[in-house]
């Protein structure tokens, strides 16, 4: 059995299944998705019924792509004129495939490495940022979810404190966990900067961990570009913006990528 990290799919469906021929995708082989299943691409309704339908053989992180899926689904956030998922939207199994994406995890940990869709200020270790990741899933999972969402967006605040409460604390996961880039050493979140260079006083994320840790799997980042730093691999290598889809099997650190039309001007987010 093998395990491929796969980058940013953002609907393009078709460059999935060709980088599942070119792994050699088998039956015993289990796949992570680092977020972002959705919306660029021209095809997320195939993305989310394949890979809805995989059941335990993948797993998948949820991405701020997801997530505006779902809040578009269930009335709460106003659709952007990029916006590419009403095959979703429109969808007679919409209801049930946004129900599915919208209880996945935020974070995973397994087999040595943690993966997530963006990233993960200083303050917190592995073990505690799977912890406040499950504080967003119960919420997404609960009866009332649709009042998180309603809470969820925004940008304050932009640093983390174990004192935090309500939807702010919630907030600053959701804002780590899908949006961050950049932060300070003392873990204060930048998030209008999109290129590779850091705003003054800022550092990339990564470089304000400790280095003693489980490498770290993630996308989001895709003028950022293909990472494969031992402690850090971004596999987001920008599929949607005419770059290529990236798996990494994880036992062995074999990288494999297909090239990928683009369906968006290269250099957006």
């Amino acid at each position: 059995m093998a395990t491929y990290a796969i980058g940013d799919v953002q609907g393009c469906f078709d460059e999935l299944q060709k980088l599942l021929v070119e792994i050699d995708f088998k039956k015993q082989d289990r796949l992570w998705f680092v977020g972002d299943l959705v919306n660029r691409g021209p095809k997320s309704l195939e993305v989310l019924r394949f890979v809805r339908d995989l059941g335990k053989r993948a797993v998948v992180v949820l991405g701020n792509h997801d997530l505006h899926l779902v809040t578009q689904h269930e009335g709460v956030e106003r659709k952007r004129k990029d916006d590419t998922f009403d095959d979703v939207l429109e969808a007679d199994d919409a209801g049930e495939l946004v129900g599915w994406l919208r209880t996945r995890p935020m974070m995973h940990a397994a087999q040595g490495y943690a993966m997530i869709h963006a990233g993960l200020p200083p303050q917190w270790s592995i073990e505690k940022a799977v912890a406040l990741g499950k504080e967003v899933e119960s919420a997404l999972g609960a009866a009332d979810y649709r009042q998180f969402l309603k809470h969820m967006y925004g940008s304050k605040p932009e640093e983390w404190s174990d004192s935090l409460t309500g939807w702010d604390r919630l907030r600053v996961i959701v804002n780590a966990m899908t949006r961050m880039r950049f932060c300070t050493p003392q873990g204060r979140m930048e998030f209008h900067a999109k290129g590779a260079k850091p705003p003054p006083g800022y550092l990339p994320w990564y470089e304000t961990r400790l280095a003693k840790e489980a490498p770290i799997v993630f996308g989001h980042w895709s003028q950022l570009g293909l990472r494969l730093d031992p402690r850090v691999t971004c596999l987001d290598s920008g599929c949607v913006w005419g770059g290529s889809l990236s798996a990494l099997r994880l036992e062995d650190r074999a990288l494999y990528q297909v090239a990928c039309a683009g369906y968006q001007a290269p250099g957006g987010e």
